[in-house]
């Protein structure tokens, strides 16, 4: 079952980021990595700016989450993660299905340049990677992060 998180589903939402992030370690630049890799005051601050988390939940377990941020005219898709031990079983492609189906605005969604798997998983999702130069503006106009992330990242969209 998809449903939208509650406040009583922080930790596990914790949980799941800091356990399925560690496959970016030694993938992602060393400057970017950090542990754990969203701190619990970083994690309610997403909340905070608009981020609204969905988890997919099987026997009263929460397997995935993702949340989806609205921003000017635009949606973004933020901190997509899989619990390590349930990943390849379809439930990112589930939640993305979830947050994206029936959209009109334009989704975005940025991760690390050099994280192959997950930009795998985006383009099998029918989402396209965007050239460089509208990568950069769009990391600049909806996203809030360093120079140094809007260089190791790329941006995918369903527009």
């Amino acid at each position: 079952m998809i449903r939208k998180c509650t406040g009583s589903d922080l930790e596990t939402i914790y949980e799941i980021i800091n356990d399925a992030s560690i496959a970016y370690k030694g993938h992602i630049p060393a400057d970017r990595w950090k542990e754990p890799y969203m701190p619990m005051d970083e994690l309610k601050h997403e909340i905070s700016e608009g981020v609204v988390f969905y988890c997919l939940e099987e026997e009263n377990e929460i397997l995935g989450v993702m949340g989806i941020q609205y921003v000017l005219d635009v949606k973004l898709i933020r901190h997509a993660y899989v619990r390590t031990k349930k990943q390849k079983g379809g439930i990112g492609a589930q939640l993305l299905q979830h947050l994206t189906n029936n959209q009109e605005k334009p989704i975005l969604i940025g991760t690390w340049k050099d994280a192959a798997w997950a930009i795998d998983f985006y383009l099998k999702n029918g989402l396209r990677q965007v050239s460089e130069e509208e990568k950069n503006a769009l990391l600049k106009k909806y996203w809030n992060i360093p120079d140094r992330q809007v260089e190791t990242s790329v941006v995918l969209t369903n527009k």
